[in-house]
């Protein structure tokens, strides 16, 4: 059997419904505080320090895919299993 419910709510009324937070404020402090940092600094210092989080954690999870795999084909399974 299949059954298909289509619901039309607000994001609001979702999360109240599912029980999850109001980050609302949160958001907006969040917010506010990038533009602050981005007023008081070159935004071009700041673009410069998220694009090199950026190739790190790229990096980072090339490597940790690379050695799934190699313990994935060096034995990571008996034979037979």
């Amino acid at each position: 059997m299949k059954a298909k419910v289509e619901v039309e709510c607000t994001p609001e009324e979702a999360r109240a419904f599912l029980g999850l937070p109001d980050v609302t404020e949160l958001n907006q402090y969040m917010v506010g505080e990038m533009k602050k940092r981005i007023d008081a600094s070159a935004p071009e210092e700041l673009m410069k320090s998220w694009v090199s989080f950026g190739g790190q954690a790229q990096e980072q999870f090339m490597k940790m895919m690379g050695a799934a795999a190699t313990r994935g084909f060096s034995g990571g399974a008996k034979s037979g299993e």
